[in-house]
């Protein structure tokens, strides 16, 4: 317990980045800079909440592997935090998780269990963790509930204060992405936590059985196919979703996700992976319409994890290509909406 907290208290908060919009909008668009942590990924969050709520149950054993299901980046943090406490860490992942987070994942200590098919790695996390006498850490069941909502500088509250000096400080949309649905659940019930009139929109990549379970009130929804974007997007509903708790949901197109990281970096100069692009595709379009109601006020959006880990994917037109994912019309979208407001696509006729 002492070192996870010790960590903590050496870890700097993460910026808030400025998005360059045209000052006359009168609003206003941040990404909170997840990148930034000693892991690099929002999932550092979550992987020292996880390990202080494992502890603190007394599921963590001395010698006993902690075992993960993972996309790639919570294992990365999580064998930071294994490593840490000195327990052996073990991650199940999809073979094709980029090679990056295998390497980051070895780098701290741990191992990688890869298996076929992305469906498999829950059940195969059980059976190790059974086999070894070892901790399934399961963050897709724990997300929500290891996460202080309340405050103890989780992300929202990060985020109300670091706004605080702002021309619009109370954001009217806070978008977030959902791989567990731990981040919306806590950005949602801080805001109702701290009386704020701060709407939550989570965006949904392709694939992705959250959008349809939340449209269609269906917690069995399900999609035969894993989503392309690592990171977010299941093909089941986790149980750490709150649907209840968010304002709304939107579909993002896997080429608008792609394009957003891309026209992000001549932005910012940063690059960044795909889950934040499918974030900002949705912050542009409530953007969008709030510049058709003549609405002014915050937009806040968040940079997840560095692009670099993803050179070999969503930086790499032949990857696109075999993928016969087009970039280019949403590019085009996207630097028409930052002169104009407006996300329409181009040439397309004006909605009456």
């Amino acid at each position: 317990m002492g070192k996870v907290q010790a960590d903590a208290n050496r870890s700097a908060d993460t910026h808030l980045l400025s998005v360059p919009l045209p000052t006359d909008w009168g609003i206003d668009l941040y990404l909170k800079d997840e990148s930034t942590h000693p892991t690099g990924s929002l999932k550092h969050r979550l992987a020292r909440s996880l390990f202080l709520y494992a502890l603190c149950n007394g599921w963590i054993r001395p010698g006993r592997p902690v075992i993960e299901a993972s996309s790639g980046s919570t294992a990365v943090s999580e064998a930071y935090f294994a490593r840490l406490i000195g327990v052996p860490f073990v991650a199940v992942m999809a073979r094709g998780t980029v090679r990056a987070k295998v390497d980051l994942i070895e780098f701290h200590g741990g191992h990688c269990h890869l298996v076929n098919d992305p469906g498999e790695v829950y059940g195969t996390a059980t059976r190790l963790a059974a086999e070894t006498g070892g901790h399934y850490m399961d963050q897709f069941t724990y997300a929500e509930r290891a996460t202080d909502w309340r405050g103890n500088n989780n992300i929202a509250e990060s985020i109300f204060r670091q706004l605080a000096a702002e021309r619009h400080p109370v954001p009217a949309w806070i978008v977030a992405t959902a791989g567990t649905g731990g981040t919306s659940a806590t950005l949602a019930r801080y805001v109702r936590y701290a009386q704020a009139t701060t709407g939550i929109c989570v965006a949904d990549p392709e694939n992705s059985a959250f959008f349809p379970s939340w449209r269609d009130s269906d917690p069995s929804a399900t999609t035969d196919t894993g989503s392309r974007i690592e990171g977010i997007g299941r093909q089941r509903v986790e149980p750490s979703f709150v649907p209840g708790a968010i304002d709304r949901m939107m579909r993002v197109p896997d080429a608008a996700s792609i394009a957003g990281v891309r026209v992000l970096e001549r932005l910012l100069g940063r690059r960044a992976g795909a889950s934040t692009g499918t974030g900002l595709w949705a912050a542009f379009r409530i953007i969008a319409e709030m510049r058709a109601r003549h609405e002014h006020g915050s937009v806040v959006g968040l940079l997840c994890d560095p692009g670099e880990r993803y050179l070999e994917k969503y930086y790499a037109d032949d990857w696109l290509a075999a993928q016969s994912i087009d970039i280019g019309p949403y590019v085009q979208r996207i630097e028409h909406f930052l002169i104009s407001g407006s996300l329409e696509p181009v040439n397309a006729p004006s909605p009456r």
